[in-house]
């Protein structure tokens, strides 16, 4: 080896001992529930002495670092760099940062960056750094389950899909969602739910994706499924179609009769279909994930089956959320019910000719799961604006007339499962202060008579005596 060569070797050692050493390493973190607290801390080891401590955060793919928490050892002191002036981060032993409370907005990589003064020259600063993926859980805030196109009217002649969603927000990760029947776990048939472009809305939008559920009943099938022939076997499936009429003739013979209950100053009538098919529906689930701003993930699950009001009627359904930060489940649940026994308030409850009255519907003698579709019609005639019905909870008769005494109206409330109708009598009565104005407007003609009777007299009297 040459001279030249010896020399540069010892140059090199000698810079190698005047720079020194630094590395730097973070211990890895588990993931966290949002409030928790979290302590980042930074370890090195040097030969040097220390300049400073810099914690970033890193956002936007790594492309932007954040400032949020400096130790200068120079000085001995530390201070923060939040934006918000709200010193959230302690320093503890130097190296170490606890943030309390953490919120979803704190998922993300960190980086220590470590300054150890170079040893050959006290102004020049060497670097080194690690970073470390802060992973912030949050269950989901709010559950809800609501019937899919609702309110919606009761057909006693043709089956019908329905559906309920259950959606789950504030969830991160994703949570996972699950339906339940009388506290028992509903099996389910899987299926991708169509796009918003390729759903049309209602039924319609379902059709369109039957790769899944296209099992129409042949004339065999819905004849066995009518006869209840074959209990076990699994004929019952998604079905919108209209039965033949041959079908339902057959069924009119030995379909339970429309019932009818008394219910002060109401009568309800309730219908009940003429369709029949199997005991043992089957489910169609499907799931949608809605990433949102602040990385928490809104879920909405959908559970389709032919309802049978005969048996669904009563239905407890219920909708479960497992997500790990959760020790269990969350639960909400709905009863599936028909409309029963609407209560009507009337006002003013004593009605005179030329008053706006308001029929109002005010509740149920039951509570109604999904909500109710209200339909108002006049028996025996139109309503007064003309119409044949109208939709709403509330009919406004504005200004009635003496005429619409005795009249009978007819409030009509329907889902899914069923539909009652209940009528209330409308009793108007005269109005004093039009009778008074009528009887004034009288008397006065009267007594414009009697005066230009007289005054006739009087000048016929003139006239013969001259």
């Amino acid at each position: 080896m040459s001279v030249f060569s010896l020399c540069l070797l010892l140059c090199a050692d000698l810079m190698d001992l005047a720079v020194g050493y630094l590395t730097v390493t973070i211990e890895p973190l588990p993931p966290v529930v949002v409030g928790e607290t979290v302590t980042l801390k930074c370890n090195f080891k040097t030969d040097g002495r220390l300049r400073e401590i810099v914690w970033y955060r890193v956002t936007d793919g790594g492309t932007i670092k954040q400032k949020i928490f400096t130790y200068d050892a120079m000085f001995n002191t530390n201070y923060s760099h939040m934006e918000d002036y709200r010193r959230r981060e302690d320093l503890v032993y130097q190296t170490t940062v606890r943030l309390p409370e953490v919120r979803i907005s704190d998922n993300g990589p960190y980086e220590c960056h470590v300054g150890i003064y170079d040893r050959a020259t006290r102004e020049k600063v060497v670097l080194a750094s690690g970073n470390v993926f802060l992973t912030v859980m949050s269950p989901p805030n709010n559950i809800s389950v609501v019937a899919e196109n609702t309110p919606a009217p009761f057909s006693r002649y043709q089956a019908q899909n329905f559906t309920l969603v259950c959606t789950a927000k504030g969830g991160k990760p994703a949570p996972s969602v699950y339906f339940k029947r009388d506290g028992e776990l509903i099996e389910v048939i899987s299926y991708i739910q169509p796009s918003a472009g390729e759903q049309g809305g209602g039924s319609a939008g379902f059709q369109r994706a039957r790769p899944l559920i296209s099992r129409d009943l042949d004339e065999t099938k819905l004849q066995r499924s009518l006869s209840l022939l074959d209990p076990e076997s699994r004929s019952a499936r998604l079905y919108t179609e209209r039965p033949q009429r041959v079908h339902t003739q057959g069924l009119q013979a030995s379909e339970p009769s429309p019932a009818t209950e008394v219910i002060p100053e109401t009568v309800v009538s309730r219908e009940f279909p003429r369709w029949v098919h199997s005991t043992d529906p089957l489910y169609y689930f499907s799931h949608t994930h809605i990433p949102q701003s602040d990385g928490s993930v809104v879920v909405q699950a959908r559970l389709t089956w032919t309802l049978n009001p005969q048996l669904d009627n009563d239905a407890l359904f219920s909708c479960e959320v497992k997500h790990p930060a959760l020790s269990m489940p969350m639960q909400t649940e709905v009863t599936l019910a028909a409309p029963k026994g609407p209560k009507l308030f009337m006002t003013p409850s004593r009605a005179i000719v030329g008053d706006t009255v308001r029929i109002t519907v005010q509740g149920f003698q039951n509570e109604v799961f999904p909500e109710p579709l209200f339909t108002w019609t006049r028996v025996g005639g139109r309503l007064l604006d003309g119409s044949t019905e109208r939709e709403g909870k509330e009919l406004i008769l504005e200004r009635v007339p003496a005429e619409l005494n005795g009249s009978m109206y007819r409030c009509t409330a329907q889902n899914p499962l069923g539909s009652t109708d209940t009528h209330t009598r409308l009793i108007v009565f005269e109005n004093p202060s039009m009778m008074k104005n009528t009887q004034s407007q009288n008397t006065g003609a009267s007594h414009a008579v009697g005066g230009l009777t007289w005054m006739v007299l009087v000048l016929t009297v003139t006239v013969g005596l001259t």
